[in-house]
Parts: structure tokens; sequence; C-alpha cells
């Protein structure tokens, strides 16, 4: 059995959609929420003959790849997370980059000589990599309508990933892949009215609404932290909110904070769009953290430890 596992945001869901495009295989998924990266300890080991790990972080999964890889079976693993010690195999072949201006997306395209190139572009807008989307763009020839369409699809498909479990999700990461799986064309979503874009398009407006009277917690020329509450809706705009605060400020870091049930808080960073680097280092000081250069998160920062996060991300970006 062929395993296709892959990170429920953008960037995972359309690697995959690019790559089942260009090779249609019956296989099994395992996804989850976009923070849910511990993936490959889903994997049976008793019926797998190959798996496909996509934008999830090798860092977070080395157990898991070396138990996959010891039973001898074939991993392909894709990504731009911090990767950690990379496990020496035969049956191991790794396509990963870890540059800020590059998703998991971009690389299966380039591999795939940028066949589905429309794809990868709304991806790397969905990912926030706005300079890289938009100079893809351009270079296909893109008009500006076009451009919108594929940066508002890649924002909702991003936005659908967020929660803290499924039940916080508008479409389970596997069924919206399910969905979009057999779409070539991702500019026939646009035209029809009753696709998933529009279904996505009406959740995220009824749920930005909402932050409308969200200040900020701190504000200075450093950086800027909001706190939202422990609702469905905060967890699912939390991280889009957070790629829209950095695009509006691009010289400051940004933090969202939004209240895990169980008191700490779930955290979105975003390193300056000036500066798109550090956003994994200052997560992984603490418990939990984790991401790449330009964004990150921590899962659950205690609520005593908000004010040594916000030093420490200060303290990071005052350079």
């Amino acid at each position: 059995m062929i395993y296709d596992v892959f990170n429920g945001d953008a960037d995972g869901i359309i690697a995959l959609i690019q790559l089942r495009l260009s090779n249609p295989v019956e296989s099994k998924l395992i996804t989850g929420v976009k923070r849910d990266n511990s993936l490959l300890k889903h994997v049976d080991l008793k019926d797998a003959t190959h798996v496909n790990a996509l934008d999830i972080s090798m860092e977070k999964n080395t157990e898991a790849l070396t138990s996959i890889l010891n039973k001898g079976v074939t991993v392909f693993y894709c990504d731009h997370h911090r990767a950690g010690v990379v496990p020496k195999s035969d049956y191991l072949t790794t396509l990963v980059d870890t540059s800020s201006e590059v998703c998991t997306s971009l690389l299966i395209s380039e591999m795939l000589g940028n066949t589905y190139i429309n794809w990868a572009i709304a991806a790397a807008y969905g990912d926030n990599l706005i300079a890289t989307a938009n100079k893809l763009a351009d270079k296909y020839n893109l008009d500006e309508q076009q451009k919108s369409f594929l940066n508002e699809l890649g924002t909702l498909i991003n936005y659908n990933g967020y929660g803290a479990s499924l039940n916080d999700l508008h479409i389970e990461p596997a069924t919206l892949f399910c969905v979009l799986r057999d779409t070539s064309d991702p500019f026939s979503l646009l035209i029809n009215k009753n696709s998933v874009f529009y279904k996505l398009q009406s959740a995220y407006q009824a749920d930005y609404a909402n932050v409308a009277a969200i200040s900020p917690y701190i504000c200075n020329d450093i950086c800027e932290v909001y706190i939202l509450p422990c609702t469905a809706w905060a967890r699912r705009i939390s991280g889009v909110y957070g790629n829209e605060l950095a695009n509006k400020n691009p010289a400051k870091a940004h933090a969202v904070l939004t209240l895990n049930e169980d008191g700490s808080y779930l955290v979105s960073v975003r390193a300056p769009l000036n500066n798109r680097t550090g956003a994994d280092e200052v997560c992984c000081k603490f418990a939990t953290g984790g991401g790449r250069k330009a964004a990150a998160g921590i899962n659950k920062l205690a609520k005593a430890d908000v004010d040594v996060f916000i030093e420490v991300l200060n303290y990071f970006y005052d350079k």
C-alpha cells in the first residue's frame, strides 16, 4: 500500500495534488490539522510498501521515519521545515530545502517540470511567499485578476487547515484534497459558483469579521503581539491573520496567541517580511515549538511564559 502523508495546509494539500495529477495511483491518506506534524507514526508498517511525506518536519518525525526505513519501506520526503538529523538509508529519497522563500509545493512543481505551476503559485501565496508567488506569476504571464484569485485560493485552503482538532475545520484536509485532486486547472474553481472555493470564501469572511475588535497586546517598534480567545473562529483565523499582520507591517515580527482550552496558548509567529528568518529559532526555545525560518509556532505556551516569550521575540529581532 502506498501512503501519502501530508500537512493539512495549502502547501501540503497542493503538493499532493500536483503529485497525484502527475501520477494518479491509489493511496492511503494520512493528514490532520496544520499543526499536526507528527504524522508518520500513523503509517501501518504491516502493509506499507512506499511512503510519500510532504510538508511535515523531518525533525518531528525522525523516530517514525527510522522505523519505516528499518522495515525496508521506501520513502520520498519533500519538505521545507527544519530537518534535524537526516537518517542515512538507501530506502530514503529527500527533496528538502529550508530556504525562507521556498515551500514544498514549489519543490514538487520544479521536480515535475512546473506542469501544474498555477497550483504551485497558489500554494506559495497560501504560505505567504507573496514576492515569490508574484515573481512566478509574472514569469508565466498571469494577469492581476489571476494573481488575485490564486492568492485568495491559497489563503483559503491554508485557512481551512488551522484548528485545535479536525472538529474546528470547515472541511477535513483529506476530504478537501479528494475534492481538489482531479482539478488540473485551479481557475475552474472560480468559474464554478458551487465550487469549494466559494464555500471557504464565505466561511472565511464570517470568521474574519470577528478580528475587527481585536487590539494588540503588545505593539512597539520591534514586534506586535495579539491574543485571541478560546473559540473555534479564533483558532481557524489565527494563522492567516498572522500573515496579514506581517504583510501590513513588514519591518516588524508578529505573534498571534490563541487561548487553548487548558489555559495555555497556541502561538503563531511571523518573522518580519524584511528579514524572513529566525521564527523557528524563537519558537524552538519553548517546548512544543517548531516551524521554519519565516513562520513558526508553539502548540502549548504556558500562560506564565507569555511575557518570557515576548521578551525572547523582542530580543531576537532587536538587532
